[in-house]
């Protein structure tokens, strides 16, 4: 018997709902009266997670259905309101993908599909597991999840001990076997492919990520996960990506190429003539007064070792 109900009126759920059901609950109204939505409404946002608390609490929820809100005051229940935001911050598990792609890729931009496998709610039974109605709480965890085992170690001593509850398997509700969902199997999820298609902007980086908000893992009454594209690029048998190169070298970048030149006498002269009539033709340099003549010679690199031809203003050594 239900004492009082001012919690179960905030949240708008009845004293025989599932944990569910609370879920949803929350989080719609938590949205809704938001203090960053509704500056105005911190009253009634507070008031909304203080009913979650005691409700989504087993043994908070017992202690309140026995004595109303004032025997939660006066300590029963133990410990104080957990953080508003808590259910917020659960969501789904992010799906992660290593996509490969070449420094082209990188380079030039390109329009990429990957197909995933992922988590969705089962659209059959609502998320719900079985036929609407017939999905209750575990009486052996009372909704929980977790059941606890007292052991006594000594004198005067015990251990308790927390585990996932053998009888729902830690989902807090059980459903009949007859009553449960063809398709999901009483799971609530279902595998789906998803096919997502999107394009690697040009410039982007090796290990840059493509994140997908809220395409990722969904799990009943919670945020979906996120899908995150990780790029992976192999290796180029030329090239590869720095960020070594100055704006000189953006603007004027060339082309090295590495050139073998041939020895002397390597084309005899008929072929250095039939050579001459298919390139273009060379003019005559028409000389000038104010050009000099200078006869060209090979350089000998011992042509100073003596000092009678050491050049002018060099260090000259005394001769005896």
């Amino acid at each position: 018997m239900v004492k009082e109900t001012t919690y179960y009126d905030v949240l708008g759920v009845k004293p025989n709902f599932t944990q569910e059901e609370l879920k949803k609950a929350y989080r719609k109204l938590a949205w809704k009266y938001h203090p960053v939505k509704n500056p105005n409404e911190g009253k009634k946002f507070k008031r909304i997670s203080q009913g979650y608390e005691v409700l989504s609490d087993a043994k908070k929820r017992e202690l309140y259905d026995k004595g109303g809100e004032q025997l939660i005051k006066e300590g029963g229940a133990g410990g104080g309101f957990g953080s508003p935001m808590d259910i917020l911050d659960m969501r789904g598990k992010n799906v992660v993908h290593q996509l490969i792609v070449t420094l082209e890729d990188l380079y030039n931009g390109a329009t990429r599909k990957v197909a995933l496998q992922k988590n969705v709610v089962c659209d059959k039974c609502e998320g719900r597991g079985g036929k609407k109605g017939l999905v209750e709480n575990c009486p052996n965890c009372r909704g929980t999840g977790m059941q606890e085992r007292i052991h006594q170690i000594g004198p005067e001593m015990v251990q308790q001990i927390q585990s996932v509850c053998m009888e729902c398997g830690g989902h807090g509700e059980r459903i009949c076997p007859k009553d449960r969902c063809k398709s999901c199997n009483g799971r609530k999820i279902v595998r789906e492919k998803k096919i997502l298609e999107f394009h690697i902007d040009k410039g982007m980086k090796n290990s840059q990520k493509i994140t997908f908000h809220g395409e990722g893992d969904q799990v009943p009454g919670l945020e979906p996960g996120d899908i995150i594209i990780v790029l992976d690029q192999k290796d180029h048998a030329v090239f590869t990506a720095g960020e070594d190169l100055s704006l000189c070298i953006w603007t004027c970048s060339w082309l090295r190429h590495c050139v073998n030149f041939p020895e002397n006498g390597f084309f005899s002269p008929d072929k250095l003539s039939l050579l001459g009539k298919l390139l273009l033709e060379r003019k005559d340099v028409e000389e000038t007064d104010e050009m000099d003549q200078v006869e060209l010679v090979d350089f000998d690199s011992n042509a100073y070792e003596g000092d009678d031809h050491h050049p002018q203003g060099g260090v000259q050594c005394q001769s005896s």
